[in-house]
């Protein structure tokens, strides 16, 4: 099953809805968050219940959890962007935040802030909770997913290293595109490992890899951070980018205003942004 959280015409807002071929069909939700905070039995209504049919391509897509209460975010987890970020293999997993003001949809503009001009790209595998976590085992971990996503932790580079955490390089308002759909687990491999994972910008392949070599899984994330804090139906975890990001070249390389940004996780689906510079 395929969920998205489409913007209403007319200003009424945002609906979730299930992709059904060509068309979506609108949900009684007003987001994919609120259906997964609905119930642990969200999968078998998001089946069953059926309202107003759109055409797939005539609706603007919000993030696809627009609100989630926690977003939680890899660095370091694949080895080619450890090595090229010159930094050792962790021991576990290395956390960061990020607030939902940061989230946009699958092909909104990007805006690169008044503040910088070292904009760069990281595509990531996202996973979407499905059911409350709290201290769960890595062997059962895969059971609370209620899917994945693509996203790319789009980074102000020189404000993520003012200091030594990451925060505030990692959210400044509409960088992070999220979408364009969830996906449900039994359509992809266990734990979506093993899908191509990349980013291109105008065309040109900047990233290219697998999540398969994630160093840390989908699993021993979930597993590690419900062991901190209970991750919730509808949180979003970025699991981390390969390497190709544009602060790991020599000479490095950055996004410019008008450059497209195409995000892709196979059998998931695409990211296609344009950036824009910010207005006062």
């Amino acid at each position: 099953m395929r969920l998205s959280t489409v913007r209403l015409h007319d200003g009424r807002g945002t609906a979730a809805a299930r992709q059904e071929g060509d068309e979506l069909v609108l949900l009684p939700y007003s987001d994919v968050g609120e259906l997964l905070s609905s119930g642990d039995d969200w999968p078998e209504r998001a089946t069953a219940e059926a309202g107003e049919r759109i055409p797939l391509g005539t609706m603007s897509l919000a993030p696809v959890v627009p609100h989630p209460n926690k977003i939680v975010c890899l660095g370091l987890n694949y080895a080619t962007h450890i090595k090229e970020m010159g930094r050792p293999t962790p021991a576990h997993p290395t956390l960061f935040a990020k607030y939902d003001g940061s989230l946009i949809g699958a092909h909104d503009d990007v805006r690169m802030p008044l503040v910088s001009d070292h904009l760069d790209w990281e595509a990531e595998l996202g996973v979407v909770i499905g059911h409350r976590a709290r201290h769960v085992s890595a062997d059962k971990a895969l059971a609370y997913v209620g899917g994945y996503t693509v996203v790319n932790d789009v980074t102000v580079r020189d404000w993520q290293h003012r200091t030594r955490e990451f925060l505030s390089g990692k959210t400044f308002e509409a960088t992070t595109p999220v979408g364009p759909c969830l996906v449900t687990p039994d359509e992809l491999p266990r734990g979506a490992s093993g899908l191509t994972i990349s980013c291109s910008v105008d065309g040109r392949t900047m990233q290219k890899s697998s999540t398969a070599d994630l160093l840390f899984d989908v699993a021993s994330i979930i597993a590690y951070v419900s062991t901190i804090i209970t991750l919730l139906p509808g949180d979003l975890i970025a699991t981390g980018t390969p390497g190709g990001v544009g602060a790991g070249r020599d000479p490095k390389v950055f996004l410019r205003p008008g450059q497209e940004l195409l995000t892709t996780v196979e059998a998931i689906g695409e990211l296609r942004n344009t950036v824009v510079r910010e207005e006062m």
